[in-house]
């Protein structure tokens, strides 16, 4: 029998669970569950329902027992910058808020006047997005102090769920980054700025590498799931474990991680915390192995998403993606800007926007999803640009991962705005990033390198021109 690793993909629309195994030196992928993911209205405050996650999260495990595929070990990974305050008791203080809840409105201003932006973003790297936890420990501080007092450490999202497998308490590195806390250089949290900015230090835990082995299942669950494996920390942060999966062994390169936000950037030794990086908006994510992830975060697919939501949910997306293929209407709009982070109506705010610049209104769903696909091709050309003169390297091609992989469309408009070939997948990538971690830590594979090499014979690599 061969060896099964189970990744614990969650997205901010979606989780699953992916069995990854070795079968003839490739890797084979198996879904076993699969579960709807969102935020929930809680007397107007957007929330997730961590206790409904994490019952999914053993609801998945129990059917690799059902199928006899008992795993190795287990990660998980989730999107970036959401924590929960725990108790004495280990119980939650408050709410697991969401990264689109308004809260953190206005918070910039009250950390600034704590520490300058500029010297925030020399310090961490990390670029300024309204919901980055820094902020949200601010709205706390200030909306709740109650809350703050009585917690007694605080976990991401993922660590969380982690410690509910195994019952210890880390915080895995890459995720921790997206908080805005971490010195890049120690990759550790910079604790001169939290008490500078007045968080509780002793709320932080130890930062750990993805990789590490943080336990076995707790008498509890591994009761409900019916056997043992470790719990083995992935890059816990979705974009970091899809980065791993790009298939290419290349000294530059330049990848696309698509799904619900665009991450596009380089993989670096070290941050470039300069003004001119601040100014381009570049952030500088943790990654596998200590990497920086040099990435700007781009709208993305759920500009797509919410339109398609409100207009034909039924539809699939690659019927969407050929109905806009054959427009012809030829507005852009800014997918950088705020105002499609969260309105109440995206059709509304993209028509809004068109007929602000004096440019055609799409009126049809196909005109509306061709509006959203050249505006995004558009910015990747841009960002492209913005990569090549920070980094000082030209790219001769972008890898796009993710489930945006398989919007052909949309990779025929990169290829066509950037003037660069596209080689899109694995659609998989996060899952596939967390199962090589896994692999790795296992011995399956020597190194990165090894599995990057895999992933390019294991699965189809699609070529635009």
């Amino acid at each position: 029998m061969g060896k099964y690793f189970l990744a614990v993909d969650i997205g901010a629309s979606s989780g699953r669970h992916i069995l990854g195994s070795l079968e003839n030196g490739k890797i084979v992928l198996e879904e076993v569950h699969r579960f709807w993911n969102g935020m929930d209205d809680i007397d107007g405050t957007l929330c997730w329902d961590v206790d409904r996650l994490f019952h999914e999260i053993i609801e998945g495990m129990k059917k690799c027992r059902e199928i006899g595929k008992i795993p190795e070990s287990v990660g998980i990974d989730t999107w970036g910058v959401d924590f929960v305050l725990l108790d004495k008791e280990d119980k939650i203080v408050g709410q697991a808020v969401g990264y689109r809840d308004h809260r953190t409105d206005g918070m910039d201003e009250e950390v600034y006047r704590i520490i300058k932006e500029d010297d925030l973003y020399a310090r961490t790297g990390i670029q300024k997005a309204i919901f980055n936890t820094i902020y949200q420990l601010m709205a706390l501080k200030k909306q709740h102090p109650e809350y703050m007092e009585r917690a007694e450490s605080m976990l991401m999202i993922p660590d969380y769920f982690h410690y509910k497998l195994c019952g210890n308490k880390v915080q895995e590195y890459s995720e921790a980054t997206t908080g805005q806390l971490i010195n890049p250089a120690t990759k550790d949290w910079d604790y001169e700025l939290i008490e500078k900015l007045g968080f509780k230090k002793e709320i932080f835990q130890k930062v750990y590498m993805p990789g590490a082995v943080v336990g076995t299942l707790t008498e509890e669950v591994k009761n409900a799931v019916g056997y043992d494996c470790q719990v083995v920390l992935p890059p816990t942060h979705d974009t970091a474990s899809a980065v791993m999966a790009v298939p290419s062994n290349d000294e530059n390169v330049c990848y696309i991680s698509s799904g619900t936000w665009s991450l596009m950037g380089v993989e670096r030794d070290d941050a470039d915390c300069s003004m001119k990086s601040k100014e381009a908006n570049f952030t500088n994510e943790g990654g596998y192995q200590g990497k920086i992830t040099y990435l700007a975060n781009i709208m993305g697919l759920w500009m797509i998403q919410s339109v398609r939501g409100k207009l034909a949910p039924e539809m699939s997306y690659g019927e969407l993606c050929d109905l806009a293929s054959k427009e012809s209407i030829t507005s852009v709009v800014d997918c950088q800007d705020d105002r499609f982070l969260s309105p109440d109506d995206m059709v509304k705010e993209i028509q809004d926007y068109c007929r602000e610049t004096n440019q055609a209104v799409p009126e049809t769903l196909p005109e509306l999803a061709s509006v959203v696909y050249n505006s995004l091709a558009k910015c990747y050309a841009e960002k492209l640009q913005e990569i090549e003169k920070l980094v000082g390297v030209k790219y001769d091609r972008i890898h796009i991962i993710g489930g945006g992989s398989n919007a052909v469309y949309l990779n025929e408009l990169t290829a066509k705005y950037t003037g660069v070939p596209v080689y899109a997948g694995p659609g998989e990538a996060t899952a596939i990033g967390n199962i090589l971690t896994q692999m790795i830590q296992s011995g399956e594979f020597e190194d990165l390198k090894q599995a990057r090499a895999c992933v390019a014979e294991s699965f189809e690599i699609k070529v635009y021109e």
